[in-house]
């Protein structure tokens, strides 16, 4: 996969890497302020109990 979007980018391979993260920012992004806060309350972590 990773390597299928490394031959789809355009440009030289300054611009390459410079594409490259920015789209890995972007997924992080992404992850951080949409994915992980929805999934946040089905997780059980806040659920802890000691005997």
């Amino acid at each position: 996969m990773y390597g299928w979007i490394w031959r789809h980018l355009p440009g030289p391979l300054a611009v390459r890497i410079g594409t490259a993260v920015v789209l890995v920012a972007g997924v992080v992004a992404l992850l951080m302020f949409v994915v992980f806060p929805w999934l946040e309350p089905l997780l059980p972590f806040n659920e802890v109990t000691t005997q």
